[in-house]
């Protein structure tokens, strides 16, 4: 008997590993090793170019409006976007659209890895079906760089304001000729005391033209491919630079408990300015009563989760925190947190969240009898300064013994790095808990909600092996304890 059951038991564990490959139906994003020396073919032209650069928030946010007219003779479906090898270390969310036919795309984009002996790396877009000679059409590609900004001066008093400076290029990098292109920059406020001038031309005599919160670089004439201009602004930001070096978020699925359970641990940043001397409390709680001059440490976090969460709990490294408040009604549900400390430039702050919510919220069966779970693949803080995120890992813990898991997310394909299935080891388990586990990086609260939806089967075997598990257990220790209390251990006193 002993050895059947492990023989059925291994090879139960055996079928898992093998059904529970990930199935990734999102726009899958590929490798491909060039060497140093490969420049794009010279097929395409941009016949008008606008850039579009945000920096509202933490981290910049860029678009590329582009009309693209093919020059070569034959259909061309392959258009290739330049970035350094910093840029791209720090690039996510890379999206692709037809800008005038918004039910084509997102387009398939793919890195192109270059050898290391080239500074010069691309991303590969695919059209949807190849551009015939001289037609046109106009992209627009979208992405955000993290970790972009430095704070300037790297070092203030804790009543300063701060501000900070970012380097581009006026000119759009391309592959391609650019017949005519302007690049336009948004700011947080109109304060931008600092910023790179350039000649004008025709009838502006010196670039950028400052309105409002915004200065325009262009229109320029006619650039080559591989074009730049550099040039650099430094602008007020009074909010803090929250940067999430690493964000671990578990989602435990259970059948029998009808429950959800949510698990986020944050590795949190500030990566603005410093405080040049040390924190003054006093100064501090005196600022709470009066508006501040400034208001760049990071002192409250709001999380709106799914209607219908419950049972939030918010820890740190030394033990709970009672610095929050969930309000919970039929429209909404809001998990606010204060950190235990307000958190300044370079200082770092590491917690855990976590909540549940009923799994009909999630969770549907099918009329196959699979299952369907439905959740956000990130939700975290809502700030109006954004916060960005390095590493992510979505681990979706499974009931023991579902196989066969799939899944799909409209989060850019660009940004999963890597995906897989593995076991997880609970109380009570026997072969361990099947888990779903997804890596990405480079990505922003822009993208919170985004859908990750995870398709298994869930075997009847399955859902009763627990149960009697558990009854079996429980029938051995009381047998065990019946037998305990029929043994009698008293010595013999006669003696021979």
């Amino acid at each position: 008997m002993k050895t059947s059951a492990v023989f059925s038991a291994f090879l139960s564990l055996l079928s898992l590993a093998s059904a529970a490959s990930p199935d990734r139906k999102s726009s899958s994003s590929t490798s491909t090793t060039l060497p140093a020396t490969f420049k794009p073919p010279q097929v395409f032209k941009n016949a008008n170019l606008v850039h579009v650069i945000s920096v509202e928030k933490n981290y910049v946010k860029e678009n590329i409006n582009v009309l693209v007219q093919n020059v070569d003779e034959l259909p061309q479906d392959e258009y290739y976007v330049p970035f350094t090898a910093d840029q791209m270390s720090r690039l996510g969310g890379v999206e692709v659209k037809d800008r005038k036919d918004s039910s084509v795309g997102p387009f398939v984009v793919e890195t192109v890895e270059i050898d290391q002996e080239s500074d010069i790396q691309y991303l590969r877009i695919r059209l949807p079906k190849p551009l015939a000679p001289g037609a046109q059409q106009t992209l627009g590609i979208s992405y955000y760089l993290l970790k972009a900004y430095k704070p300037l001066p790297a070092s203030i008093k804790q009543d300063e304001a701060q501000y900070l400076s970012f380097s581009f290029s006026a000119y759009c990098p391309s592959a391609y000729t650019t017949t005519k292109q302007k690049t336009e920059v948004k700011f947080p406020s109109s304060t931008i005391p600092d910023y790179t001038r350039l000649p004008g031309s025709g009838e502006i005599e010196e670039f950028p033209q400052k309105l409002g919160s915004k200065l325009t670089y262009g229109p320029f004439d006619e650039k080559p491919a591989g074009a730049t201009q550099s040039v650099s602004v430094r602008f007020e930001f009074n909010k803090p630079v929250t940067h999430v070096s690493r964000l671990e978020r578990d989602i435990e699925v259970s059948h029998w408990g009808g429950n959800i359970a949510f698990e986020e641990r944050y590795t949190l940043h500030h990566r603005g300015a410093n405080l040049s001397s040390l924190f003054n409390r006093v100064k501090w709680q005196q600022s709470q009563y009066y508006q501040p001059a400034t208001t760049f440490a990071l002192k409250e976090l709001k999380f709106p989760l799914r209607v219908g969460s419950a049972d939030p709990y918010y820890t740190d490294v030394i033990g709970n925190v009672s610095t929050s408040r969930f309000r919970s009604n039929k429209r909404e549900a809001l998990l606010e947190i204060k950190p235990r400390y307000p958190v300044f430039g370079g200082w770092k702050y590491p917690f855990t969240i976590g909540w549940n919510s009923d799994a009909k919220n999630f969770l549907r069966r099918t009329a196959a009898g699979g299952f369907v779970l439905n959740v956000p693949f990130l939700e975290g803080p809502k700030q109006a300064e954004g916060v960005e995120y390095e590493q992510v890992q979505v681990r979706v813990i499974l009931p023991e013994g579902a196989e066969n898991v799939k899944y799909h997310t409209t989060i850019p394909s660009q940004s999963i790095t890597e995906a897989g299935v593995e076991i997880h080891q609970t109380f009570l388990d026997t072969i361990g808990r099947t888990a779903l586990v997804i890596k990405a990086r480079n990505l922003v609260d822009d993208l919170r909600d985004r859908e990750l939806v995870v398709t298994y089967d869930y075997p009847f075997a399955s859902v009763l092996r627990k149960p009697l598990i558990v009854f079996g257990s429980a029938m051995a220790v009381f047998v065990g304890a019946w037998v305990l209390g029929h043994v009698e251990l008293k010595f013999d006193t006669k003696r021979k």
